[in-house]
C-alpha cells in the first residue's frame, strides 16, 4: 500500500518552527540613513530641483552603482540639518548598507566637524558641500563595490528565502485541506510540503551565508571607505570655508545671501572666484575691515581725532554725561550755568578737519602698469580696488553718495555710480571692481568729470564739501589753464581732494603734479600693507 499516513500536527510543527526561523533573514527597514522630517526632505528636493549639477553627479554615480540618488539625499541632510541624527544600521534596508557605511564614515569624521559648521541651515551650501564631495563619493563607492555586489547577492537570496517560506505556507494549508478527521495527511501533499520545507531551509541558510558574506565585506572595506571621507569633508570644508570668505569680502552676509535665489548664487560665487579680483578676496576683505574700525575711531559731530576732554562752551562736543543733566529738570539750572560759564565738559580733538557731506569720488587708474605685481604678488590694481570698495563702505555709512571713476588714457573713463538712497548691487559693485582699461595715464578726464559730478550735486541739492580720492601709480602733466580751472572748483565747491601714488614714492615729492593737485597726500610704497590708508577713513 506505500508509506502509512504522516500527521497533521507533526508537519505544521515542522513547518512552523521553521517559518519562525526563517523570519530572521531579513526585511526591508529605512532607505535613508539621516533622519529627516518633511521640511528638510523640501529643502534636498528644492536643492535638487535647482541644482544641475547635483542632478548630473546623480546621473553619473547612477551609471555604476545602486541607490545613488538616497546616498546624496543623506549627504546633503547631514551637511543641512543643525543636528544630523543617523539612524541604526539595524533599522536599515539591507540594500542601503553601503550608503550608511558611507554617511557614518562622513558623519565620524573631524573634518565633517568643520563642514558643517559651514552648511549647517544653509541648503545652498549643503547643496555645494555635496558637489565638493564628489570627487571622494565615487571613491568609496568604488571601495565598496565588492560589499555591494555580495550585497546584492544577499538581497536575491533573501528574497528566495521569503519565495520559499511563502512556499511552505501554500504546501501547508494545502496539507491541511486534504487532512482526513483524525489529523492524518495523504503521502502527496505530505511529501510536498516536506520538501518546501526543505527548499526554504536551504535558502534560509544561503540568505544567511550570503548576509555575513556581506557584512565581511563591508567592514574590509570601511577603513577605504573611512579615509575617503575624511579627505572629501576636508576638501569641502575648505571651499565652504573660501566661499564664506570670499562672500563676506564683498561685503555679502549669511542672510542676504540665504535669500539668493540658488542659481543666481552660484553664477556669482563663480563670478568672484574667476574674475580679476577672485584671488584678492583676503585683501579686499582686510581694507573693508581696517576701514570700518579706522572709521568707527571718528567721534560722530567732532573735529578731528579725539585726545581726551576739555572745558568749554561748544554744544556740538559735550559729552553725553553732560547733555544727561538736561534730561533732569533739577540739574538744568547747573547746565545753564556751566555754558555761560564755559566749563562745559566737551571731547578735546586735534589734527583733522571734519567729514565731507557731498559725494565721495575714488578716480582709479586702470593703466597697464597697475596690472603688474608688487610685493605679496599684490597689484597696484588690486590694492586701489580694495581702497575704492572700502571707501564705498565708508561713503554708505555716512550715507554719502559714492562714485567710481576708471581711468586710463584720455579717452579711457568709465563712470560708476552709487546713490546714497539706492541700494548697492552685488552685480554692479562687480562690475565696477573688475573693469579695467590698460593703457596710459591721464589725470584730466577723470579729475573734470569727478568736479562735473560735484558741481551737478552742489546745483542741485546746495551740497558741498565732496571728497575726491585719486589712487594712481603713473604722472600726467596738466596745463596752466586746467590747473586754474580745478583750483576755481575746489574754491567754489568745498571739495577736498586725496591723493594716493600707489608703488611710487617720488609721484609725491614737492613740484610733482599729485602734489599741487592734493590737500592730503601719500605714497603706498608697501602694497601688503592695508594701514598705509588707514587714517584716510578717520578724515573722509
Amino acid at each position: 500500500m506505500g508509506e502509512p499516513l504522516r500527521g497533521m500536527a507533526e508537519l505544521t510543527d515542522r513547518a512552523g518552527k521553521w517559518l519562525g526561523t526563517a523570519s530572521g533573514t531579513g526585511g526591508s527597514g529605512a532607505t535613508t540613513a539621516v533622519a529627516a522630517d518633511r521640511f528638510d526632505t523640501m529643502a534636498w528636493r528644492d536643492a535638487y530641483a535647482a541644482t544641475a549639477g547635483l542632478r548630473q553627479l546623480a546621473y553619473d554615480l547612477n551609471q555604476r552603482h545602486d541607490h545613488t540618488e538616497d546616498l546624496l539625499t543623506d549627504v546633503f541632510l547631514a551637511a543641512y540639518k543643525v543636528g544630523p541624527h543617523v539612524r541604526d544600521r539595524a533599522g536599515m534596508d539591507p540594500s542601503r548598507l553601503v550608503n550608511h557605511q558611507v554617511v557614518t564614515a562622513l558623519t565620524d569624521s573631524p573634518e565633517f566637524t568643520e563642514l558643517h559648521r559651514e552648511t549647517s541651515g544653509d541648503p545652498y551650501a549643503a547643496a555645494m558641500a555635496v558637489l565638493a564631495q564628489a570627487d571622494a563619493l565615487r571613491a568609496m563607492l568604488e571601495r565598496a563595490e565588492d560589499a555591494a555586489e555580495r550585497i546584492r547577492r544577499a538581497e536575491a537570496a533573501r528574497e528566495e528565502a521569503e519565495r520559499t517560506a511563502a512556499d511552505v505556507g501554500g504546501a501547508l494549508r494545502q496539507a491541511a485541506g486534504e487532512a482526513d478527521e483524525d489529523g492524518t495527511v495523504p503521502e502527496g501533499p505530505a511529501d510536498a510540503l516536506a520538501q518546501a520545507i526543505e527548499r526554504a531551509e536551504a535558502a534560509d541558510t544561503a540568505a544567511r551565508q550570503a548576509a555575513r558574506e556581506a557584512g565581511q565585506a563591508l567592514a574590509a572595506a570601511a577603513p577605504g571607505i573611512r579615509a575617503a571621507a575624511r579627505s572629501g569633508s576636508a576638501r569641502a570644508a575648505e571651499q565652504s570655508r573660501e566661499e564664506a570668505e570670499l562672500m563676506r569680502a564683498w561685503g555679502l552676509g549669511p542672510g542676504e545671501l540665504e535669500r539668493m535665489p540658488f542659481g543666481r548664487r552660484a553664477q556669482l560665487a563663480e563670478r568672484l572666484r574667476s574674475g580679476r579680483l577672485g584671488r584678492f578676496a583676503d585683501l579686499i576683505g582686510r581694507f573693508r575691515q581696517m576701514a570700518a574700525g579706522e572709521s568707527a575711531r571718528r567721534i560722530e559731530h567732532a573735529r578731528g581725532e579725539l585726545v581726551g576732554i576739555t572745558l568749554g562752551d561748544d554744544l556740538s562736543r559735550v559729552i553725553p554725561s553732560e547733555l544727561a543733566n538736561l534730561g533732569v529738570p533739577a540739574m538744568r539750572s547747573v547746565f545753564a550755568a556751566r555754558y555761560a560759564e564755559a566749563r562745559l565738559m566737551l571731547y578735546d580733538s586735534r589734527g583733522e578737519q571734519s567729514t565731507g557731506k557731498g559725494a565721495v569720488i575714488a578716480c582709479v587708474d586702470c593703466s597697464n602698469s597697475m596690472s603688474r605685481p608688487g610685493p605679496g604678488g599684490i597689484t597696484g590694481e588690486a590694492w586701489s580696488k580694495a581702497c575704492a570698495l572700502a571707501l564705498l563702505d565708508q561713503a554708505r555709512r555716512e550715507k554719502r553718495d559714492f562714485v567710481g571713476i576708471l581711468f586710463s588714457s584720455a579717452e579711457s573713463l568709465k563712470v560708476c555710480r552709487f546713490p546714497a538712497s539706492e541700494p548697492a548691487g552685488i552685480e554692479d559693485v562687480i562690475d565696477f571692481a573688475e573693469h579695467f582699461f590698460g593703457g596710459g595715464t591721464d589725470y584730466r578726464a577723470p579729475l573734470s568729470a569727478a568736479v562735473a559730478l560735484l558741481e551737478k550735486e552742489y546745483n542741485a541739492d546746495g551740497r558741498r564739501r565732496g571728497d575726491i580720492v585719486m589712487i594712481t601709480d603713473g604722472e600726467c602733466e596738466v596745463t596752466e589753464g586746467w590747473m586754474r580751472g580745478w583750483n576755481e572748483a575746489k574754491h567754489t565747491l568745498g571739495f577736498r581732494s586725496f591723493g594716493l601714488a600707489v608703488g611710487v614714492p617720488g609721484a609725491t615729492g614737492p613740484g610733482m603734479v599729485l602734489d599741487a593737485l592734493c590737500d592730503n597726500l601719500r605714497g603706498i610704497e608697501d602694497l601688503t600693507d592695508v594701514h598705509a590708508a588707514g587714517d584716510l577713513f578717520r578724515i573722509i
